[in-house]
């Protein structure tokens, strides 16, 4: 069944248009891919960044939206990926980057479409693990924006992911989580005072 990708907000879509547009912009982002891009360059695969701060001991996760990913697109590839973020002003550009998780999000997202259920994408970072998900949300009809992983959502880590964790497998949120939460929750050191 195919994804339903949510819609980004249009300021965030706007800035992202804008810095394309921005020979200044593309330049100083350091992304070669970009920089050697062939025709046109469109913002594509617009997915909620969202943050995995902490788990509570109940198994509650804690979330934040962060910002929105977009995928540029040259042609038939993506070459380089586009964030935003969240300021007192709305949503404004962020940055221009590439790496091994644009190819592995579209890796994840096409084995996500071949799926038999239907899934919101979302992403899901992990920062105190390096970790990226693709987090696929049960509702379609869901606000993008908000919400946490429910138990029967699927998160499929990203590679490159931490050792012990297979990428582009999925796995539901309620059988990955306790594994995260445990690796999250700093070990005490023997002999250290409880």
């Amino acid at each position: 069944m195919p994804l339903c990708v949510p819609q980004a907000p249009v300021p965030a879509l706007r800035s992202v248009l804008t810095a394309l547009s921005s020979p200044t912009a593309v330049r100083e982002a350091r992304t070669p891919a970009l920089l050697r891009a062939q025709g046109p360059a469109t913002p594509e695969l617009p997915l909620p960044v969202h943050v995995l701060d902490r788990v509570t001991e109940q198994g509650v996760t804690a979330t934040r939206l962060t910002g929105w990913r977009f995928h540029i697109r040259c042609g038939d590839l993506s070459v380089a990926a586009a964030e935003t973020m969240l300021t007192a002003d709305g949503w404004a550009f962020s940055h221009f980057f590439e790496g091994p998780y644009v190819a592995s999000t579209e890796l994840a997202l096409r084995q996500a479409d071949s799926m038999a259920q239907s899934y919101q994408p979302r992403l899901l970072s992990v920062p105190q693990l390096y970790m990226l998900t693709l987090w696929l949300h049960g509702d379609c009809a869901a606000d993008a924006a908000a919400g946490h992983p429910a138990a029967t959502d699927l998160l499929v880590p990203l590679a490159p992911a931490p050792p012990g964790i297979a990428a582009h497998l999925p796995h539901r949120v309620a059988e990955l989580l306790p594994v995260l939460t445990h690796r999250m929750t700093p070990t005490r050191l023997l002999g250290s005072p409880a």
